[in-house]
């Protein structure tokens, strides 16, 4: 069960597990610019979802994951999705200083959020998740976060990622 602040939410898509082929999923790169997963094929991929860029903990954690991508390696893409505009997500990043992950938008059609089991029916946004895909597209590490509010295993995701590089 997800909860925003101890009240339940119900979250739409399937649950993913490790093992699982990632699903695929159409999504904005900029408001023009639509991308998939297969535009990452051949990589290790780190997909961090955060409900809204402009929070806290949403901050936090693209900051950190920004920040480990510098010794992660060329193999290894970090990919941030929200439901935040294109526009929004550049501005943030620009403010923030944040060039090394790879912001992307779930705002039109909620394709990421529907195939991945996150999109949060009420609020309309994406639950805070973390997906680790392997180059082959197997899905090999996964954390869905129970409440909202709370951070990520980072540790966990981060290693996850290394055992694959």
């Amino acid at each position: 069960m997800a909860t925003f602040k101890g009240n339940p939410i119900t979250l739409v898509g399937p649950t993913l597990n490790k093992g699982d082929q990632a699903p695929d999923f159409v999504i904005n790169k900029s408001l023009v610019e639509e991308v998939s997963l297969k535009d990452f094929a051949g990589k290790v991929k780190l997909i961090s979802v955060v409900p809204s860029i402009d929070t806290g903990v949403c901050d936090a954690q693209t900051r950190r994951f920004n920040e480990e991508a510098a010794n992660l390696g060329d193999n290894v893409i970090i990919l941030t999705v929200s439901v935040d505009t294109p526009f929004a997500q550049s501005r943030w990043c620009g403010a923030a200083g944040v060039e090394k992950v790879v912001m992307l938008s779930d705002f039109k059609n909620h394709s990421f959020g529907e195939a991945y089991g996150v999109y949060i029916k009420e609020f309309g946004l994406d639950m805070r998740s973390i997906f680790v895909i392997d180059a082959n597209d197997t899905i090999q590490y996964v954390e869905y976060l129970g409440e909202m509010t709370e951070h990520p295993n980072y540790e966990a995701a981060i290693n996850a990622v290394k055992a694959l590089v």
